[in-house]
């Protein structure tokens, strides 16, 4: 039985049903894509999964730790690579540029044949599992391909956000397995249920409810969206009370945001403000000004000078 909460995030209910289908009538095809938002659980599930395959046919212990650690002999994480001072390094194995989140390429699925080669040790098939597969480059996709052409000792698990950017050909050799975004309800369960886990000064500080509104169905964004605002300076929290209106005030946090927050935490930032503003001024034109900063910061326009327009529009808005 595939567990219906792990590592503190949800399970989607149906997907569940489906895996234990397929478990049950050990009808697995050769390949699998896991899509949906990010943070709703694809890795965590494909985890199990894969550790409740393995344990049709073996009883070795510490199945899914030796796969969480891809040190399980019939077991193949691909992940995407970045360069990093001149080495190719694996996502997991250092934190990646936020400006890069990598790629996956040609010879990691060139790799796959060495691997799908050798007989398999603890199962009666070897298992590969592709994390952000729609980081799979051209050459990369390719390659993928014809190996998913060829019937071979192996079952794919495919993970993504971005099911568009996956080629057609690909999608039509694979069984589709789609996580849906959670509802309010569920989040809302989902943050009491964790409440011991998180830092109890988030609790005092804020409604709660606003991370939920700004989640998009994900508790892993939840997640992320608390450590951020952990991370933020008190001298820009205690300045959320906005919109502002005088123009020194403006001037004097759009530096300390621009100086002291990193591309990340200044999206979370507007985000957060966008639900501030929303609840506060019902001003459908503050909150599109709003979202075309995400969009200036995401440009790499100057992120001192793109939050001084937007917040100085913004108070010439709000007079």
């Amino acid at each position: 039985m595939i567990d219906l909460k792990t590592d503190n995030l949800l399970i989607n209910k149906e997907v569940n049903e489906n895996l234990e289908s397929i478990l049950n009538r050990k009808a697995f095809s050769n390949g699998y894509i896991f899509y949906g938002p990010e943070g709703i659980g694809k890795k965590q599930t494909s985890i199990k999964f894969i550790k409740e395959i393995f344990n049709k046919y073996s009883s070795i212990s510490n199945i899914e730790k030796k796969i969480i650690d891809n040190n399980h002999p019939d077991f193949l994480l691909i992940e995407p690579t970045y360069f990093l001072k001149g080495n190719l390094i694996n996502r997991s194995e250092a934190e990646p540029s936020k400006n890069n989140k990598g790629i996956i390429r040609i010879e990691q699925i060139r790799n796959l044949k060495t691997f799908l080669g050798q007989k398999s040790i603890e199962s009666e098939q070897k298992i590969v599992l592709i994390d952000d597969a729609h980081l799979l480059n051209e050459a990369a996709s390719n390659c993928l391909l014809k190996t998913l052409e060829e019937p071979a000792n192996g079952i794919f698990i495919l993970l993504t956000s971005r099911l568009n950017l996956l080629l057609d050909t690909i999608i039509s050799r694979c069984q589709l397995i789609r996580f849906k975004s959670f509802s309010y309800k569920h989040l809302d369960i989902f943050i009491r249920n964790n409440l011991d886990s998180l830092d109890l000064d988030v609790y005092k500080e804020l409604n709660l409810q606003d991370f939920i509104n700004t989640a998009n169905g994900s508790p892993g964004k939840i997640l992320k969206d608390i450590k951020l605002w952990k991370e933020l300076p008190n001298e820009i929290k205690e300045n959320l009370d906005l919109p502002l209106s005088d123009n020194l005030e403006i001037l004097k946090i759009t530096k300390i945001i621009s100086e002291k927050l990193d591309i990340d935490q200044q999206i979370f930032l507007i985000n957060f403000i966008q639900q501030k503003y929303w609840a506060k001024t019902k001003n459908s034109k503050i909150v599109e000004k709003l979202e075309n900063l995400k969009i200036h910061l995401k440009s790499f326009i100057q992120p001192r000078l793109a939050w001084e327009v937007t917040l100085l529009k913004i108070a010439i808005e709000d007079l």
